[in-house]
């Protein structure tokens, strides 16, 4: 039987491997080792919901599968395809302990923050490589800021990111989590893309 380890590593076979993850990662979904910890963290993906009006595709694991193929696509972009990939399988982590249902509206603040903490522990389970878990971490701490920055909110922190990470990664991450969506417009994307990439110089 296999354990939770040869798990984690035919997941990152899979990221750095497939043009679609999501494939395998459909498949994974009721195996009942994905419900133990710490890849029940992944698990509660699938019950946690998202606003309809900017997610169409459902929960918050549908849009992961979506993010996670987009990656897919563009991992070559990245400096550090691995980072990149683990970065898109977690980064929205912290979303089951920060969705909220206020008044109807679905929200879930701080998800990037909470994310970043809870991917920390899920990497440390399997690997001791600080450096590569501190990348991963970063990114999903900031892989909202293209939101935040683009439309000057004041969640933007523009220096705190160019200190711990890289802008472009972020960038990279944030399109494919923009674009991993039903009803996304790739060319609006890209344009808010390069305006984050502006305001960022």
């Amino acid at each position: 039987m296999m354990n939770l380890n040869r798990l984690y590593l035919n997941i990152e076979y899979h990221l750095l491997n497939d043009s679609k993850p999501s494939d395998y990662l459909k498949e994974l979904y009721n195996d009942p080792l994905f419900q133990q910890y710490p890849f029940d963290m992944l698990y509660k993906l699938n019950i946690t919901k998202q606003s309809p009006k900017y997610h169409p595709e459902g929960t918050v694991w549908n849009h992961t599968l979506l993010v996670v193929d987009e990656a897919a696509n563009v991992k070559s972009k990245s400096k550090n395809q691995k980072v990149f990939m683990w970065a898109a399988l977690l980064h929205d982590i912290g979303k089951p302990s920060t969705t909220r249902d206020r008044k109807g509206k679905i929200t879930s603040y701080d998800h990037d923050k909470v994310g970043s903490a809870l991917s920390k522990e899920f990497l440390l389970f399997f690997t001791q490589d600080k450096d590569f878990i501190e990348e991963v971490c970063e990114l999903i701490r900031y892989h909202m800021q293209i939101l935040f920055v683009v439309n000057n909110l004041p969640f933007a922190d523009i220096q705190g990111m160019k200190e711990h990470t890289d802008i472009h990664e972020v960038a990279l991450l944030g399109l494919c989590d923009r674009i991993g969506r039903l009803n996304s417009d790739r060319k609006k994307e890209n344009h808010t893309l390069h305006q984050f990439l502006q305001k960022c110089k």
